[in-house]
């Protein structure tokens, strides 16, 4: 059994603000400091589980922001790191390399979530994101990703908006592990870092002892991305195919969601320019 983890870290025990994950501005170097290594023990308590499980083979893909944050020398040693980027797939990079499921650690809820700690999808420049018609986060534009190669979202951890996201998403069989509740964007009430990783190791070894099915959305596909301001709508329709419907609000569709993703993350990049 091959087992592929997509690593983020605003779902981490522990994290309640967004300084804490922020590897650029030297302001925050020692909280990010801090929390990078706790992002690194929930990495290592899902390879655990999934080794206990039967995984003979085992794929990180870190996730996050400049997607270098996990430490190389403290992941275990049943694991292969993805790191640092651009990459082709972003947070589902390596997917396509023949897994038989996908673990989705210290994720979050999709931007305008209630509840939901440092709640967006993908980028503050997004306002809200919907597949054929349907608000889909981060998680659900990933396991779509992974639903173009048969391999469905097994787990989840985060707070416990992103627990009641993937369950919508995924249905009831998903296994959610919740590790923290989210009092607003910028507050979180959690479990301790040491009570997280046991809570993942015993969620990873449930979810691959349970049958799961691929998250694949009806063909074609239509992409909808509204943006926070009507200059980042105005950047990424230059997107060759993209059309636009008001004036925060593009659309793409395709037959191929590997091309709709595509689409949408040269949107993102395009409008985060202006």
């Amino acid at each position: 059994m091959n087992v592929y983890i997509s690593v983020d870290m605003e779902g981490v025990a522990g994290v309640a603000h967004e300084d804490q994950t922020d590897p650029i501005n030297p302001a925050h170097a020692v909280e990010y400091a801090r929390f990078r290594r706790l992002m690194t023990d929930e990495a290592n308590a899902a390879i655990q589980g999934a080794a206990s499980a039967g995984a003979s083979r085992i794929l990180v893909n870190d996730s996050h922001w400049l997607m270098r944050n996990l430490l190389a020398e403290e992941l275990h040693e049943a694991a292969e790191l993805i790191s640092s980027g651009p990459k082709r797939l972003s947070m589902m990079e390596g997917v396509d390399g023949g897994f038989d499921a996908v673990m989705c650690i210290g994720y979050h809820a999709m931007a305008g979530t209630l509840h939901a700690t440092i709640d967006h999808t993908y980028t503050d420049k997004i306002h809200q994101v919907k597949l054929n018609g349907r608000p889909v986060g981060e998680l659900g534009i990933n396991a779509a990703v992974a639903g173009c190669f048969g391999i469905p979202v097994v787990m989840v951890s985060g707070d416990q908006a992103l627990a009641t996201e993937a369950h919508a998403l995924l249905g009831p069989d998903v296994e959610a592990v919740v590790v923290k509740e989210a009092v607003g964007r910028f507050s979180a009430r959690s479990v301790s870092p040491a009570e997280s990783c046991q809570r993942i190791r015993a969620g990873a070894t449930r979810a691959l002892q349970r049958k799961h099915a691929p998250f694949v959305p009806a063909s074609p596909v239509t992409l909808e991305v509204e943006f926070a301001l009507t200059q980042h709508a105005d950047n990424a329709e230059l997107v060759p195919g993209s059309e636009r419907r008001d004036g925060r609000t593009l659309s793409y569709v395709h037959a191929d969601y590997r091309e709709v993703f595509r689409a949408f993350r040269a949107m993102y990049n395009l409008g985060a320019v202006a």
